[in-house]
């Protein structure tokens, strides 16, 4: 048996009203943990107990909340192996993958604890005589954390790290299919000294947990990263209680490639941006829309890249991709096959079920070529390693079938054409653009969020986390 990993609510560790199994994707015999299931009523106390702290918390000083921060980026750092390993364990990326994940996440915690030295104001000169004006940041308040399975430490560290920065107390829930990775980094933020309160982890279904942190009046502000059809849920429910949210939801990124590309540089972004990862990024570049010229030599080349990608347990060693998350996720990852098969797209390689030494959710990596820009594949987020490539006349073509989609979140250009490159970061329809990269792949400091249907609300990441996290005063003062 294994010890019981419990939410933490209100400054003590509690077992829930159920308990899940956290289960390896890599090999479904390896349980990794049982987890505490939180209540409703669980819910409603971490939500009493940060509305509690909230008022000592945000009247701390900069220097204290800087050092709880530097903490924790201080130990997730020097823990980075393990934790990446327990990462890959439980959602399936690859251990150089998950390894690279948790020292962002780390990173992230580093950054913040120095934006909250500089936490910005303005003082400005009044029209009327005699009278000052000051313009500071105050924290929003009460903060609920909702975060994905796909990247289990990176995105609440990219969430949790400005709200306690910027003085809010956290209520968060993680994905149910990765709890390990979230009980990790909450353990580690109680050692850092996070005050009663401040700081709240409750594990459960988005069903139970999620929808009744929805519904809580005394929740100031939601941040939520997960599917599109969660995140209309979640807006509905944040605007009928007036409060604040944040989306960042899917993304059926394009990545153009053009004749005059180097052709070494454009099939590794590809090959990087639509399989590693296992494609279950919602910045994978699951589009690859390539002009005439190029197309087959192109298309040559990306198969026989794929072919030397080695599909196997995620903490082997030279193991390119593992495997997806779930039952559920390959179901769908293969139905998406037989959907572009049905829909006229030629499967040039991969998209079959593997068998390996582990019994897991292994998927060759599937490659369609001569598909079209309405095909259900060219247009639904899929989540997986499933990539449609789609042929185009010329670069203005290309441009035009790369925003003509609902979703807006990252887009790329392989090119060695300092015109078309300007021209494509200038007129593409995306929140974030790539030249010669992989459309997935941004750093920690720099803002992070799309357009159109992937994302609502202010950018995460870097100073811009600022907008969401904190509300703007402005005071008058007769001299």
């Amino acid at each position: 048996m294994t010890d019981l990993r419990k939410n933490y609510i209100a400054g003590e560790w509690v077992e829930g009203a159920s308990v899940t199994r956290n289960v390896n994707p890599s090999n479904t015999d390896d349980v990794i943990g049982e987890f505490a299931q939180a209540s409703a009523a669980q819910l409603d106390t971490a939500v009493g107990a940060a509305r509690a702290a909230l008022h000592g918390w945000a009247r701390t000083t900069p220097q204290e909340r800087h050092d709880v921060l530097l903490k924790v980026s201080m130990e997730i750092a020097a823990r980075k192996e393990e934790l990446g390993r327990l990462l890959a364990r439980e959602e399936g990326k690859t251990l150089p993958e998950a390894i690279g994940e948790v020292a962002r996440a780390g990173q992230i915690f580093d950054f913040f604890a120095g934006e909250v030295l500089r936490i910005p104001g303005e003082k400005f000169a009044s029209v009327r005589p005699g009278v000052d004006i000051e313009v500071t940041r105050e924290p929003v308040g009460v903060v609920g954390i909702i975060s994905p399975w796909n990247f289990p430490i990176a995105i609440p560290a990219w969430k949790i790290a400005p709200a306690l920065a910027y003085g809010n107390t956290v209520v968060f829930k993680p994905a149910d299919l990765v709890p390990g990775s979230a009980h990790a980094l909450a353990e580690i933020i109680v050692r850092a000294g996070a005050p009663k309160g401040v700081f709240n982890l409750v594990m459960g279904r988005g069903s139970s947990v999620g929808q009744a942190m929805l519904d809580h009046a005394k929740v100031d502000a939601i941040s939520f990263t997960g599917s599109v059809s969660t995140g209309k849920r979640v807006a509905a429910a944040c605007v009928g209680q007036m409060r604040k949210f944040q989306l960042e939801m899917g993304g059926k990124n394009p990545l153009v490639v053009l004749d005059d590309a180097e052709l070494k540089v454009a099939v590794e972004s590809a090959v990087n941006g639509a399989f590693f990862s296992t494609g279950q990024r919602c910045t994978a570049s699951s589009r690859l829309i390539v002009t005439e010229g190029i197309y087959s030599r192109f298309a040559d080349a990306l198969a026989q890249r794929m072919q030397g990608l080695v599909v196997d347990d995620a903490v082997k060693p030279g193991v390119h991709v593992g495997p997806v998350v779930d039952q559920n996720q390959l179901d769908q990852d293969l139905s998406y096959v037989a959907i572009g098969k049905s829909e006229g797209a030629k499967l040039k390689l991969g998209g079959e079920r593997l068998n390996r030494e582990t019994p897991g959710f292994y998927m060759a990596p599937a490659l369609f070529v001569d598909a079209t820009n309405e095909m259900r594949i060219s247009r639904e987020e899929i989540f997986g390693p499933v990539a449609a490539m789609i042929p185009a006349k010329s670069y203005e073509h290309a441009l035009e079938l790369a925003n003509a989609t609902e979703f807006g979140l990252c887009a790329g250009i392989c090119t060695t054409s300092l015109k078309h490159a300007t021209h494509f970061k200038r007129n593409i329809e995306a929140g974030m653009t790539m030249v010669n990269l992989p459309t997935a792949g941004v750093d920690y400091h720099a803002p992070f969020g799309g357009r159109k249907g992937s994302s609502y609300g202010a950018r995460e990441q870097g100073r811009y986390a600022a907008e969401f996290y904190t509300t703007v005063k402005t005071a008058y003062t007769q001299a």
